[in-house]
């Protein structure tokens, strides 16, 4: 809604019989449609200083008359740069009739221009515009009393929100949208008239806003159509945005949707006290498929959200930080109720753990990209074995390096890959006698013995592997016991070395 859309007209002012303007030949016909927002008089030859935009000028043309008389052509164009809607001549108090040049002058700058006869002082004319104001502020003031009435008893239909939304878009006679905190258009009244690129673009801007964290309002055009979102909610705890397919809005438009932010606030309030209960009520029952025993789990959730997952299941663990998120737990609960029994999640304190069907990743995959979570994924499991799943996910979310990782990728790097930190202290002093005397006697035990073990422990093929006779491998394995003071007939000992080797980068 344009906040001048209702305003009085240049058209409106012409059609008062009582005032007998006459609109001289020419005139544009779209121009007459102008808001007018106010009529002044005056004669001098430059009043433009003292005009505002929107402005109806009614001047009796002494500027025109005697020497130095102002050119017609330079004074409209004056006008026309400062926004002056309409240009009024009181005709015989200076001459009769309306100056020919000044005609010209009108027509060529495309500005309305009428004749204000003699017997109508201008003191009428700006009365009559000023009655005209008057009297559309009242009727937008009861327009804006009577639709926040409306909202008020749509708020106490059992869908309060919906019917308050609906009640909005009717008094507005436009479409109203409500996101939600994760971004998703939740609610629209009208239903589907948002064309697909349109509903794309403006959810991304609302995701922006939301990101943002910070309590705004804004306005935006999608193509040839203007906006306005407000969100709802304080800073930092953002519940959502309403948007509204219109450009600013006048006071009273301000506060019918200022009404209907509180009401959607309130209900936000009211709702985030029932989703905490829910997701405690989650986490518990989380808890109890993490024993091994999923009927408890099963019955409730059945009962409160649909039937858990179909078994086989696979099972996605954030980063804690996402798992904090309440965008993303006001995700997963809409994606929830839209996929019955195809998803599952409960929060820990690693972590929000979401259950899926094996080979089902759509709710894992959004998580990732719009909330840039990093998410480790099981291999598929049972419920028997969802303990273990999810310290798969664990383990694939701490040793991934992209937003989305799954366990069998991490898997095959093999069970020393993930030996850090004392590892590598402990195998660094394992092989530190063999790499002090390699150092000081200009020996190759470390590279021997790697390639002894790498060999199978086969004389001949580290030979060749290292280019040296048999003998040699031979007496420098026995230096090597010599040095570590350990027996390389054993087993243990063999591949306690081959680990420290690997642990340090060795192939």
């Amino acid at each position: 809604m344009d906040a001048t859309a209702d305003a009085p007209t240049l058209r409106a002012l012409l059609s008062r019989a009582d005032l007998r303007l006459i609109l001289t030949p020419g005139s544009p016909e779209e121009a007459l449609d102008r808001p007018v927002r106010w009529v002044h008089s005056s004669d001098l030859a430059d009043p433009t200083p003292f005009l505002s935009e929107g402005l109806v000028l009614l001047t009796t043309g002494t500027q025109f008359a005697g020497a130095g008389a102002t050119s017609a052509a330079e004074y409209v164009a004056r006008l026309a740069g400062r926004g002056v809607t309409g240009l009024g001549f009181g005709t015989e108090v200076v001459r009769d009739g309306v100056p020919p040049d000044l005609a010209a002058a009108c027509r060529d700058e495309g500005m309305p221009l009428f004749e204000v006869p003699y017997r109508t002082p201008f003191i009428a004319v700006a009365r009559a515009n000023a009655e005209a104001i008057a009297a559309q502020s009242y009727a937008r003031r009861g327009w804006a009393l009577a639709a926040q009435r409306a909202i008020a008893l749509a708020a106490l239909r059992p869908d309060g929100l919906g019917a308050t939304l609906a009640e909005l878009a009717r008094q507005l006679d436009t479409w109203v949208g409500l996101f939600d905190a994760a971004g998703e258009l939740v609610r629209e009244h009208p239903s589907r008239i948002l064309d697909e690129s349109d509903e794309r673009a403006l959810r991304a801007e609302v995701s922006t806003v939301l990101r943002r964290g910070a309590r705004a309002a804004s306005s935006l055009r999608i193509g040839p159509r203007p906006f306005t979102l407000q969100t709802l909610g304080r800073g930092g705890h953002l519940r959502g945005v309403l948007a509204i397919a219109a450009a600013e809005l006048d006071q009273e438009g301000r506060g019918v949707v200022t009404a209907v932010i509180a009401m959607a606030g309130l209900a936000f309030e009211q709702q985030q006290g029932l989703s905490r209960a829910r997701g405690a009520l989650r986490s518990g029952l989380l808890e109890s498929l993490l024993t091994g025993d999923p009927t408890l789990a099963r019955r409730i959730s059945r009962d409160v959200w649909g039937p858990l997952p179909a078994a086989p299941v696979t099972v996605a663990l954030t980063d804690a930080a996402a798992g904090r998120s309440e965008g993303l737990a006001e995700l997963l609960e809409l994606r929830a109720e839209e996929q019955r029994g195809s998803l599952f999640f409960g929060r820990t304190d690693d972590g929000l753990v979401l259950v899926v069907p094996a080979g089902d990743l759509r709710a894992v995959e959004e998580a990732a990209e719009r909330f840039g979570a990093r998410i480790g994924v099981s291999d598929p499991a049972g419920y028997d074995g969802l303990a273990g799943a999810v310290e798969q996910a664990r383990i694939a979310r701490d040793r991934g390096t992209g937003a989305l990782t799954l366990f069998g990728e991490v898997a095959g790097s093999g069970v020393l890959s993930a030996l850090t930190g004392e590892a590598q202290v402990l195998a660094t002093a394992e092989l530190a006698p063999l790499t002090a005397h390699d150092e000081q006697e200009k020996t190759d035990l470390v590279a021997t013995l790697r390639a002894w073990l790498d060999n199978d422990c086969s004389h001949e093929a580290t030979a060749r592997a290292l280019g040296v006779h048999r003998h040699t491998v031979r007496t420098r394995l026995a230096l090597a016991e010599r040095v570590l003071a350990r027996d390389l007939r054993s087993f243990a000992t063999r591949a306690e070395l081959w680990a420290a080797l690997r642990v340090l980068g060795g192939s």
